[in-house]
C-alpha cells in the first residue's frame, strides 16, 4: 500500500508539473508580443520614428468603449489587445516626417532585435523621361523571440494622399525570416487617405492610433494600388507622339478641373467612381487622358447609386446635358462643365458580367456593353487619387479589342466597341421619362 502511495503521488507530481510547465509556455507565448512591441516602442522613440498601430487584428477589438475604460480604467497593465495568437504586429511609419539613421541596425540589434529592411524605387521620381527612381525604405521586419513587428513605410504623393509599397524579397534574402503570407501590408502597394491620429493606451503602452478606426479598416481592404506603366506609356508616346498644341493642352487642364471637381462631388456624398471608357485607356495605355477624346469617362456601380447625384453635380456648378434609362436598367448621366463633357455610366452585376446602357436618343435604341467581372484598386491621374479596374488589361481588351494600343481617332459609340450588343427599344411611351436631353 504504501508502495502504490508513492506512485501516485509521484504521478500527481508529474501532472502538476507538466501544468505549470504548459501554463508558463501559455503564459510566455501569450504575453512575449506586449514585451516586443514595448520593447520595440522603446527603440522607435530612441529615434524619434513617427509610428501608429495599423494592425487590423488589434484595430478590430478597438471601440470608444475600449479606449475610454478598458485601460484607463484598469490600474495595472493588462494584455487584452496586443497579445493575440499572430506572430506579427503592423505600424505605419510617416516617411516624410522621419530621416533615416544609420545608427538604427546596431541599437535593435543591441535590444536583441534582427532587422531586415526591404527597400525598392521611388515612384514618385518615376516619370515618362526618368524611368527609375531612387532606392527608398519600403517595409522594415525587427524580430524577437520568434515574434515579428512590421513597420509600413507611408509616403506622401502628389495626390495628397499616402502610399506604402509592396514587400518583395531579394533572391539572397531569409524567406524564413518571417510569416510572409500572415502579413497584412505589402502583397500589394496600397494608397490611403491621411488619417487623423490620437494617442491612446494599449496594455499600458502608448500608442498612436487613427482616429476613425473603423474608416481606416474599411480603408485597408481596398487599399491595393496600381502604379502608371510609364515604360510601355514611354514606348507608346515613343510611336504616336502626344499632341502638344494649344487646344490640346488646355483640354488636358479642363479635364485635370473637372475630374478633381468630379472626385469631390461624389466624394462628398460617399459615391465610388473609377475611370472608365477613353479616361481609363488613357491612363492605362499613355498615363494621361486622350487629347481627341474629348470628354471624361467615369463609372459607378448602380448599387452606389443616389438620389442626390444629380442635384449634387448641378449645386458643384455642371450642367445636366442628358439623363438616360433608369436606375433598373442602363441608366446614364451626362454634365458639362469648363466646356468639357462627364459620361456617368452605371454599371450592373449579372454574376458572371457586368455591363453598361447606352441610349441612342433620336431613335430610343438601347445597347449594352459587357465586361468580365472587375474589382476596383486605386491610381493616380493628373495628380489625383482615383479607383480603375484592378483588372484593367480585361476592362480594356473588352471594350476596345486587342488593339487596343493603336489610337483610333475616329469613333462610333453604338458599332466600334468590341463589347456593344444591341439591347432592345426604349417604349416610346415612356420616352419623355427615359430619353432626357437638356
Amino acid at each position: 500500500m504504501p508502495r502504490v502511495n508513492r506512485t501516485v503521488v509521484l504521478y500527481l507530481l508529474l501532472i502538476s508539473s507538466s501544468v505549470f510547465l504548459l501554463f508558463q509556455l501559455y503564459y510566455y507565448r501569450k504575453y512575449v508580443s506586449k514585451l516586443t512591441v514595448k520593447s520595440f516602442l522603446a527603440l522607435a522613440r530612441r529615434f524619434r520614428m513617427p509610428l501608429f498601430l495599423i494592425d487590423t487584428a488589434v484595430l478590430s477589438l478597438l471601440s470608444q468603449d475600449a479606449l475610454r475604460q478598458r485601460d484607463r480604467l484598469v490600474p495595472e497593465p493588462h494584455c487584452g489587445f496586443l497579445c493575440t495568437d499572430r506572430p506579427i504586429t503592423a505600424f505605419a511609419l510617416q516617411a516624410n516626417q522621419w530621416k533615416y539613421d544609420v545608427a538604427l541596425p546596431l541599437a535593435a540589434e543591441q535590444k536583441g532585435f534582427e532587422l531586415l529592411e526591404l527597400r525598392g524605387e521611388d515612384p514618385r521620381l518615376a516619370s515618362l523621361d526618368t524611368l527609375s527612381g531612387d532606392d527608398i525604405p519600403l517595409h522594415f521586419l525587427f524580430r524577437l523571440h520568434g515574434y515579428v513587428i512590421q513597420v509600413v513605410f507611408l509616403y506622401e504623393r502628389s495626390g495628397n494622399y499616402l502610399w506604402h509599397g509592396a514587400l518583395r524579397l531579394h533572391a539572397d534574402m531569409d524567406r524564413s525570416f518571417a510569416a510572409f503570407k500572415q502579413l497584412e501590408y505589402g502583397r500589394h502597394a496600397g494608397a490611403y487617405d491621411r488619417p487623423e491620429l490620437v494617442l491612446t493606451v494599449l496594455d499600458g503602452l502608448d500608442v498612436r492610433i487613427p482616429r476613425n478606426v473603423t474608416r481606416f479598416l474599411s480603408e485597408q481592404r481596398h487599399a491595393r494600388f496600381l502604379e502608371c506603366r510609364y515604360r510601355d506609356a514611354r514606348n507608346f508616346l515613343q510611336l504616336y507622339p502626344d499632341d502638344s498644341s494649344p487646344d490640346a493642352v488646355d483640354f488636358r487642364r479642363k479635364v485635370k478641373q473637372l475630374l478633381h471637381l468630379a472626385a469631390r462631388t461624389l466624394a462628398r456624398i460617399n459615391v465610388p467612381f473609377w475611370l472608365s471608357s477613353g479616361t481609363c485607356l488613357g491612363w492605362f495605355r499613355q498615363c494621361s487622358v486622350i487629347s481627341y477624346s474629348r470628354d471624361v469617362d467615369i463609372g459607378i456601380f448602380i448599387a452606389d447609386y443616389r438620389p442626390d447625384i444629380i442635384s449634387a453635380f448641378t449645386d458643384a456648378g455642371l450642367k445636366l446635358k442628358h439623363k438616360f434609362g433608369k436606375v433598373e436598367d442602363s441608366l446614364e448621366l451626362s454634365f458639362l462643365s469648363f466646356d468639357v463633357k462627364l459620361d456617368i455610366f452605371f454599371f450592373y452585376d449579372d454574376g458572371d458580367v457586368m455591363w453598361n446602357g447606352g441610349t441612342q436618343a433620336k431613335s430610343g435604341r438601347k445597347f449594352k456593353y459587357v465586361f468580365p467581372p472587375f474589382s476596383l484598386c486605386w491610381a493616380e491621374l493628373l495628380e489625383l487619387k482615383v479607383r480603375v479596374p484592378c483588372e484593367t488589361v480585361d476592362y480594356v481588351t473588352a471594350n476596345y479589342g486587342a488593339s487596343w494600343s493603336v489610337p483610333v481617332r475616329t469613333w462610333d459609340w453604338k458599332t466600334s466597341p468590341s463589347n456593344v450588343m444591341e439591347n432592345g427599344v426604349w417604349p416610346p411611351g415612356e420616352w419623355a421619362e427615359l430619353i432626357q436631353v437638356y
